[in-house]
């Protein structure tokens, strides 16, 4: 036997599979019996769009949907390290206690009948109705479980023909919910969003995972905007499952939804870390995907507040203030090296770029301006030209500019510091911020 399949911790595997497996069983055939009593008192509704019916049945797209369960019990041999197995089997374990929750509290029932099918594909069709109804629509956790799967597998791939496979099959797993019958399209986006919550809740990388990040403290500016964002979260969770509101638009107000709910628990007491922003400033890709909504509004924020404004202000030479820049702004600007203190937007520079990620419409603590004093000063005697950035160039990134001209003895003093600042970027707002105008 190999020595890298020696050393994976079979074991284990083997414990979280005996959990798993008959709790996977257990809970989804509890689901559809609750279910099945419900819509029996006519209960249970169908949530499907016109066009849904003009999808055909293939028969033979069983075969990607079944194989789902094989690359589900391999993928747990196949971890690594026990760290790595306890999260990814975490991630599985999450995604199915949402979905059963979701099943059970609000059950949903697949429309229209499934015509039948024979030779192997007919089989495996009569195995899947043996513990399968036409319940356990939305969120999918077939999806769900695609999406945790193909990320995991994607870690463990590096051959590009192996890997354009796996986007493929995944592709096709997620197709056959559709052309075997099994779910209309509403559960596909429903699970797919589960499927990067679950990955983003427990990152399979050795850095805190998201329940153990939580901090119990914070101040009153951040709580303030952990209940503005909640109460936004609520808000159009609400009209997502109005009843009055187009099914069309209504779908789609759940990602926003769901990406202020983040952005209210990153300030409710995950902090900075929630976007999962690395010491490069680029984003993993879950956070991209999960807070897309919310860094789109970020990004037009900015272009808004900054169009009549220089892209950066030279406060000495070689170092300026200002705001992210786009690639193309970037290179025209002959790629300085970024220091960003930005925690929703990602920096463009990935070479000698850097991040202290701090929230929006906070100030940087102790530890996060000396870490930036550090990069900007390093850069600065490397003789590299340096731009440290926020959203806007307002606030974040003006109080670590202060510091670290403070630091490097540039002036005697923060405040004749914040004083050349302000005079090179008279928009800077140093103080406590109140609006989201004052802040970058």
């Amino acid at each position: 036997m190999p020595g890298w399949l020696k050393r994976r911790p079979w074991p284990h595997a083997l414990g979280w599979l005996a959990l798993l497996a008959p709790l996977f069983y257990l809970s989804y055939g509890w689901a559809n019996h609750l279910a099945g009593l419900a819509d029996a008192q006519g209960r249970v509704p169908s949530v499907v769009f016109d066009w849904e019916r003009h999808i055909p049945f293939w028969q033979d797209t069983i075969f990607p949907y079944w194989s789902i369960n094989f690359f589900y019990g391999l993928s747990l041999f196949l971890a690594r390290t026990r760290h790595e197995l306890r999260r990814h089997a975490f991630r599985l374990l999450t995604a199915q206690a949402v979905a059963v929750s979701c099943f059970i509290l609000w059950p949903l029932r697949f429309s229209f009948g499934q015509p039948p099918a024979d030779g192997a594909a007919g089989l495996l069709f009569a195995a899947l109705r043996g513990f399968d109804q036409p319940f356990n629509q939305a969120p999918s956790l077939h999806i769900a479980l695609a999406v945790i799967l193909w990320d995991f597998y994607r870690r463990q791939i590096h051959a590009p023909a192996v890997r354009w496979f796996l986007h493929g099959w995944t592709l096709l797993i997620c197709g056959a919910v559709l052309t075997t019958y099994q779910h209309h399209f509403i559960d596909i986006p429903t699970g797919a969003l589960l499927g990067v919550v679950c990955v983003w809740l427990w990152p399979l990388e050795r850095v805190l995972s998201m329940p153990y990040a939580w901090q119990t403290t914070c101040s009153g500016q951040r709580i303030k905007l952990a209940l503005t964002y909640g109460v936004a979260a609520v808000l159009l969770a609400a009209l997502a499952l109005s009843s009055w509101l187009g099914r069309d638009v209504a779908l789609w107000l759940l990602w926003p939804a769901t990406s202020l709910c983040v952005v209210a628990l990153c300030y409710g007491g995950l902090g900075a870390r929630g976007f999962q922003m690395n010491s490069r400033g680029r984003m993993h890709w879950t956070s991209r995907w999960l807070l897309g909504p919310y860094r789109a509004g970020a990004w037009l924020n900015a272009r808004l507040w900054t169009r009549r404004l220089p892209l950066a202000s030279q406060v000495q030479p070689g170092l300026f203030l200002g705001r992210l820049p786009s690639q193309a702004e970037w290179l025209a600007a002959d790629k300085p090296a970024i220091v960003s203190l930005c925690a929703e937007l990602q920096n463009v520079d990935a070479i000698h770029g850097c991040c202290v990620p701090v929230l929006d419409l906070t100030e940087p603590d102790v530890a996060a301006l000396q870490r930036t004093a550090l990069m900007i000063n390093a850069r600065l005697q490397a003789n590299q030209t340096v731009w440290v950035c926020c959203a806007l160039g307002f606030s974040r990134s003006a109080h670590a500019l202060a510091h670290s001209l403070t630091q490097s003895g540039a002036f005697a003093s923060v405040e004749q510091a914040r004083q050349a600042i302000a005079q090179a970027r008279p928009q800077v707002v140093m103080g406590q911020a109140t609006t989201c105008s004052h802040h970058g």
